[in-house]
């Protein structure tokens, strides 16, 4: 199914019986962009997330940039989310709960309801820095040509330490490894229209690989600002995501299968030692109220 099969769908009814949806849309209120000032659309994908997600709402809700519509998929969740969900309906754009097969299925149903120009992915243990999307906004004038922009983002980890990670995109750099970070960098919507949604085969790197699918073509801008901070962990730091971003990197991105399946090796083998490197990083790591921190 491609994109542009999916946008003429109307939004869900919130009175289906089977799934609960609400936001700003079903009062009428629906973002209007210009040339100059195009809507952005941030999917969020949610599932049991009651913890971390209100401080997601509000990191998108405080951007100075005004034409931000904000869409939610919740995959069904048992905890308090929906009543999250429902205290922000009034400031969200969209939400809807229902069941769903993984991120990257929820991802494409928040595509069906996009609206914008440009359209970003953002966890819901993730949040935007301020100003982030004022920044891409520039970085998008300046590059009117630019498919993908990216950014650095802040990464914290469970140890206690954080890094900052991202770099620019390049096509000898991410056939190899994904050097450009995905959270909350902006797909210009003639991408997904052009190369169709993610393929939910993957489950912890479609988004290595539809990102693959331009190979060379891509045209991409970046900035050195660090617009993101995520959490480390979850679905993309397992061996399942290296051993599924070697296979996308062979199938999609067309690398030699004996040069990917080294770079796999390397790759499960950092990832075996990673965890006693966290903790010699952690120990190191200043503490707060440390006069180094």
């Amino acid at each position: 199914m491609t994109f542009s099969q999916q946008t003429s769908q109307e939004p869900s009814s919130p009175r289906t019986g089977v799934s609960k949806a609400g936001g700003r849309r079903f009062s009428g209120a629906v973002a209007a962009g210009s040339k100059n000032m195009p809507v952005v659309t941030v999917i969020t994908a949610v599932f049991n997330g009651e913890k971390t997600l209100a401080n997601c709402l509000d990191s998108v809700l405080i951007q100075d940039y005004p034409n931000v519509e904000h869409v939610v998929m919740d995959g069904g969740s048992t905890d308090g989310t929906l009543e999250i969900l429902e205290r922000y309906s009034d400031r969200i754009a969209f939400w809807k709960s229902e069941p769903d097969e993984g991120i990257y299925d929820a991802w494409n149903k928040g595509l069906k309801e996009a609206r914008g120009e440009w359209i970003s992915f953002l966890g819901a243990d993730d949040q935007f820095l301020p100003h982030a999307i004022s920044a891409y906004m520039a970085l998008a004038e300046l590059n009117p040509r630019a498919e993908f922009l990216s950014s650095r983002i802040r990464i914290a980890y469970p140890q206690g330490f954080e890094k900052t990670a991202g770099e620019p995109w390049t096509w000898s750099r991410f056939s190899r490894s994904m050097c450009a970070v995905h959270v909350g960098s902006m797909h210009r919507r003639d991408l997904f229209e052009k190369y169709g949604v993610f393929d939910t085969s993957y489950k912890s790197a479609a988004d290595y690989e539809f990102l693959l699918r331009p190979r060379g073509r891509l045209k991409a801008a970046f900035t050195p600002a660090v617009t993101a901070t995520m959490r480390a962990g979850g679905s993309s730091s397992t061996l399942q995501s290296l051993n599924e971003k070697a296979k996308a990197k062979i199938v999609t991105g067309g690398r030699n299968r004996i040069i990917a399946s080294i770079e796999m090796l390397l790759d499960d083998a950092q990832f075996l030692v990673r965890p006693a490197l966290y903790f010699l990083r952690a120990l190191a790591a200043p503490k707060r109220g440390d006069p180094a921190a």
